[in-house]
């Protein structure tokens, strides 16, 4: 499906110019020559991507923007704001409002069609990124494990997730939890980055599930670094008295009250170093099987397929 962009600008030759030109790049476009009715169409359409002009009748391209970040619909829509004004605090104020690029006129097309891909690419890449971690999603953790396992690439996919962590979250409430998440976010770089593996990379499947793709040469320190410094540091989460204790007690919906062991991490790896993987959905379901294994353990551990078939 083409990415939709909407052009505002009261010159309708500038509209019909880059309309006819970004059509050719494979762009659904729309278009409008006043704020008014541009800013209708927006949060109507919802776009993928917003070429606004500063000078329109009706409705300025400042007060469309300001207006546009209010609407839940367009909010988070990238803008690009093409003025003909030269003075720095015009594009200032666009960009405190939340334009994401800016081009003055007189524009070359050639430069408006590279800010037009790059804004579009770095939209898709915030898109995917975990809000809470920062971490990339499941788009770009689904592309790292086709395009290792396209080339035959040497790879070992681990799978950690958090034991114990809704009975935490029940206990603390959300707050603190999403502080064990980043907290485990920075664990899994953390350790990533004293592989010494550039091709190394960790995403945020969701919750508290996470992925990360390493040397499978390098795996097992990877595993072990992670759970060393886990569980160093998931004790700070936790009232002195239930560190104390050991454990925290969360009263279920019938009134019955359970004790839980500290949050602690499992890891499941598949390698192929051990075994040929034949696509992600394999390398992924591997990975979730030996998670499971691990989950059966008391505390933090790792479990790998040693499986060659």
């Amino acid at each position: 499906m083409s990415e939709h962009i909407f052009i505002a600008d009261d010159d309708p030759d500038i509209v019909q110019f880059v309309s006819v030109n970004l059509q050719l790049e494979g762009y659904e476009v729309s278009s409008a020559t006043d704020g008014k009715s541009a800013l209708a169409a927006i949060t109507k359409e919802g776009p993928n991507l917003v070429i606004l002009d500063i000078m329109m009748p009706e409705m300025d391209g400042l007060a469309v923007l300001r207006r546009m970040r209010a609407h839940p619909v367009s909010a988070n829509i990238p803008v690009i704001v093409l003025t003909a004004k030269a003075l720095p605090q015009d594009r200032i104020r666009g960009l405190e409002l939340g334009a994401d690029d800016y081009i003055s006129k007189p524009f070359e097309l050639d430069e408006l069609m590279v800010r037009v891909k790059t804004v579009l690419q770095r939209a898709k890449a915030m898109r995917d990124l975990s809000p809470l971690t920062g971490l990339p999603g499941n788009f770009r953790i689904t592309q790292e494990l086709e395009r290792r396992t396209e080339r035959g690439d040497p790879y070992a996919l681990v799978h950690a997730d958090l034991d114990n962590f809704k009975a935490f979250n029940d206990h603390y409430g959300f707050m603190r939890g999403d502080g064990v998440i980043k907290f485990t976010a920075h664990v899994m770089l953390e350790s990533q980055a004293g592989l010494d593996d550039p091709e190394a990379f960790v995403g945020h499947v969701g919750g508290d599930d996470f992925i990360a793709i390493v040397d499978p040469d390098k795996v097992e320190d990877f595993c072990k670094t992670l759970i060393r410094t886990f569980d160093e540091g998931i004790l700070d989460f936790y009232d002195t008295g239930d560190v104390l204790r050991g454990y925290i007690e969360v009263t279920d919906r019938r009134g019955e009250r359970h004790a839980f062991p500290h949050t602690s991490i499992s890891l499941g790896v598949v390698s192929t170093k051990d075994r040929e993987i034949s696509n992600q959905w394999e390398a992924s379901a591997v990975a979730s099987e030996m998670k499971e294994y691990a989950k059966r353990q008391p505390g933090s551990c790792y479990e790998i397929d040693r499986r060659n078939t």
